[in-house]
């Protein structure tokens, strides 16, 4: 074993100057301003869709805040446990329409012709198989009142959760929404382009 200790080492040299050296102005953002231009922000679904990704974690949020301020829905329920369980069912639903708005939105914006391959269907398809890994591992190491601010009722676990997933990342359960919703964002719009030509086929 080497005596050189880590302090005597000489750094690894920075492969381009780092960030520094970087020219920013020639960079080529024609994918980007492409995409850009595909999105119609004044689309009423998308602005509904917008508004429920907005307004759900805010609700919930300042909710649960009032909950622990003043144990209001504990009295109204009769005991923090329902009440935990009734603004769980509260949130699931409210999160069930945020993704149909997702779903309905992005149905009405304009198609990427990047994404027209069975590739992006794949790849989408396995973005949502992590996602949902990641989601339902999380809630069934949390709970109920685990994932659904139990705490702000009163309701606290005996001990942090260390096991999987949260051995493996820190936040897993809003990194897996979020591999949901960027896979469902390609799924859909794969499957409208192969049942077009689908329906092409036929009428010829």
């Amino acid at each position: 074993m080497s005596g050189e200790s880590l302090l005597d080492r000489k750094p690894a040299p920075d492969c381009c100057g780092g960030f520094n050296n970087l020219e920013f102005s020639q960079m080529d953002v024609s994918v980007l301003w492409e995409l850009w231009s595909l999105v119609d922000l004044t689309e009423p679904r998308f602005c509904v869709a917008v508004i429920a990704i907005i307004f759900n974690p805010f609700f919930w949020n300042v909710v649960a805040r009032w909950e622990h301020r003043t144990r209001g829905l504990t009295r109204l329920f009769g005991g923090p446990y329902v009440a935990c369980y009734s603004l769980a069912v509260l949130i699931l639903l409210l999160n069930v329409y945020r993704s149909h708005s997702v779903t309905v939105a992005m149905k009405g914006q304009s198609r990427w012709d990047l994404l027209e391959n069975l590739q992006v269907y794949y790849a989408g398809a396995a973005l949502m198989a992590v996602g949902s890994l990641l989601v339902i591992s999380s809630f069934l190491a949390l709970g109920v009142t685990g994932t659904f601010l139990g705490d702000y009722f009163g309701i606290l676990m005996d001990q942090k959760v260390t096991g999987f997933p949260f051995n493996v990342m820190d936040n897993p359960m809003y990194w897996g929404s979020t591999a949901n919703y960027l896979g469902l964002a390609l799924i859909p719009f794969t499957q409208e382009i192969y049942r077009q030509r689908s329906q092409r086929c036929k009428h010829k």
